[in-house]
């Protein structure tokens, strides 16, 4: 028993060394996707912009004209994007747009807006950034305030968790402001 004793208190004294606990710091996944390479969509809408080229363009399940899904396969993400016409109903919209946003707030641990204005195309809007675990990280609406509207929301297929989807969420933030400053009015 006695030295049992000993073993122990010895084993306690070398554990117990002076060396300095630190802990480790927090990371990201460190995920790598292809540099984005942009075309001109070709939709046959009263809009167009460009595309990355790594998004696959598909018909909106609900076969509503000029709504279209950019599938990212390799992000396992979409960009949903709808159309409608303004027929006096510019105030609703905006209302709608507006409030889709903030439908991530219990999740969302931050949500910015930045207004976006082209005078040249008639291009008016605002994109939203949403940080936290929140459904979608991404959002936008355009208008030319008087005939068209377009609004745009990333999702990916996956539970959000912020800190696993970042990569991606980035990846698709950034495709969507160039999608933003590309954005042509087809007449």
């Amino acid at each position: 028993m006695k030295s049992f004793l000993i073993i122990v208190l010895v084993l306690t004294f070398i554990s117990c060394g002076e060396e300095d606990t630190t802990p480790k710091p927090r990371a990201f996944l460190a995920l790598n996707y292809p540099e984005a390479k942009y075309e001109t969509a070709n939709l046959n809408c009263p809009y167009n912009f460009e595309i990355n080229t790594l998004a696959e363009i598909k018909a909106s399940r609900n076969n509503i004209p000029c709504w279209i899904d950019l599938e990212y396969k390799d992000l396992n993400g979409t960009i949903f994007i709808t159309y409608q016409q303004i027929n006096n109903n510019l105030d609703s919209l905006l209302a709608d747009a507006q409030k889709l946003p903030l439908q991530h707030t219990i999740k969302a641990d931050a949500i910015e807006g930045d207004v976006y204005t082209n005078e040249i195309q008639e291009v008016y809007g605002m994109f939203y950034e949403v940080s936290g675990d929140a459904a979608s990280q991404a959002q936008f609406y355009l208008t030319d305030s008087l005939n068209h509207f377009v609004t745009a929301s990333a999702y990916f297929r996956t539970r959000p968790n912020y800190d696993s989807i970042i990569p991606a969420a980035d990846y698709l933030k950034k495709d969507m402001k160039h999608m933003i400053e590309t954005f042509r009015w087809e007449e």
